[in-house]
């Protein structure tokens, strides 16, 4: 089959780093961490008491006070990174077919507050089953995508990847497929997640999967750190629009990058550990670039997981270096959840927006907080510590790993 080619020509997110993608890209590119006390709840008693939360957040800005009753977080930041990315594209969708577009959203777990909230009324109550009708479809995973369909009238594929961490990067893979095979001309895809909750933190808590470091939360997120002691919870969402190549030209659209391939796996080892060697992460990124039509030596730069956990932080360079071989020392390599904190099913797509503004800008985001290098490291490899660097970029990817042992990585070329 002949397969039609695959563009971005829009972003939008809302993050720790920014509500926009102008504010989110030069955080990123000055080393800003968004880490910070969290304010969503009293966390006096939890052994973490920091998070990377969406900062100066008012629902009302965005939304009516109707329809905010409506809609769990992650759904109110689902809506508000589609419409800048809609916005960023030039998209009229009174000039489109809207049966061609559709709507793949990533979410990890989707409504957490919401089902909380729910439960912890009932269960303080006197037995009498008093629940919001908006209960259900505040909470279920899907919920998301729906609501930037109902908005825009988008009638295309519409459904949501639940694949944890690596949930919004598997929605850029389908993403990329559909249209590959003729059945969309644009989707938007991404993901969103807001689980700075008291059962989100708690539970990852319980799991010793969260850093402590409640005296310098900003420099709490360090991957591959010897100091490092667990990641940053984080929250927001990122759209990109994904359309048919030969659709942007005929209406003149800007196009930041070529979607030119991703691959999908399983470790099959684990619920929550990754391969300790590595392999199935460097079999998606072998099966990415062999989908892309390129070979390890075109890539520039690989935004990685790296999440500043103790197992994934290890195995993932393991990985580099088999898939690489010796050009694992020539390219860069670094961890943006340094400074955004993990956005669990949202992490792939502002992940991938900021290798799509890598490849546009020739800049290689930080890894930052670094001080002392994991011992089981190589020294060799270049993690783009503390300070971006310049370099021209033509082909990234993105690695995005979730509990399960799910793993996704995505192509981006100039």
């Amino acid at each position: 089959m002949n397969f039609k080619r695959v563009v971005i020509t829009g972003l939008g997110t809302i993050n720790p780093l920014g509500h926009n993608v102008a504010e989110f890209w030069e955080n990123l590119k000055g080393g800003v961490s968004g880490a910070g006390p969290i304010t969503r709840f009293d966390a006096s008693k939890f052994r973490t008491q920091f998070a990377c939360e969406v900062k100066n957040y008012e629902p009302t800005e965005y939304f009516d006070k109707k329809e905010v009753r409506k809609m769990d977080l992650y759904s109110q930041f689902a809506l508000i990174c589609s419409r800048e990315a809609v916005k960023d594209a030039g998209l009229d969708f009174s000039q489109e077919d809207r049966k061609r577009i559709g709507v793949i959203w990533g979410a990890g777990i989707g409504g957490l507050d919401t089902f909380y909230e729910e439960c912890k009324s009932f269960a303080l109550g006197d037995g009498t089953p008093r629940f919001n009708p908006f209960f259900i479809p505040k909470m279920i995973a899907n919920m998301g995508g729906a609501m930037i369909a109902i908005e825009e009238g988008l009638k295309g594929p519409n459904y949501t990847t639940v694949s944890a961490c690596a949930s919004s990067a598997h929605s850029l893979v389908d993403a990329l497929n559909l249209i590959r095979l003729g059945k969309a001309d644009v989707i938007l895809a991404g993901g969103s997640e807001a689980a700075i909750t008291p059962p989100g933190v708690g539970g990852f808590n319980s799991m010793k999967a969260l850093s402590t470091r409640n005296d310098d939360p900003k420099t709490a997120s360090r991957p591959f750190d010897a100091d490092r002691d667990g990641f940053v919870i984080g929250e927001g969402g990122a759209c990109l629009v994904v359309e048919e190549y030969e659709h942007a030209v005929k209406r003149g659209a800007h196009i930041y990058a070529e979607l030119a391939g991703g691959g999908a796996n399983c470790d099959a080892y684990h619920m929550t550990a990754p391969d300790p060697e590595g392999q199935g992460a460097a079999d998606v990124m072998l099966l990415a670039l062999e989908d892309a039509g390129l070979s390890p030596k075109d890539v520039d730069y690989i935004n990685v997981h790296g999440t500043s956990t103790g197992l994934g932080d290890v195995a993932e360079p393991k990985a580099i270096q088999k898939a690489f071989g010796e050009h694992a020392y020539e390219l860069n390599i670094s961890s943006t959840k340094s400074m955004t904190g993990h956005l669990l099913g949202a992490a792939g797509a502002l992940e991938a927006i900021a290798c799509v503004l890598a490849v546009k800008n020739n800049i290689v985001p930080p890894t930052i907080n670094f001080s002392n290098l994991d011992p089981e490291l190589d020294p060799k490899l270049n993690f783009t510590f503390n300070k971006a660097q310049e370099k021209e970029i033509n082909v990234a990817i993105s690695n995005t790993f979730g509990f399960g042992g799910h793993n996704a990585c995505v192509v981006f070329k100039k």
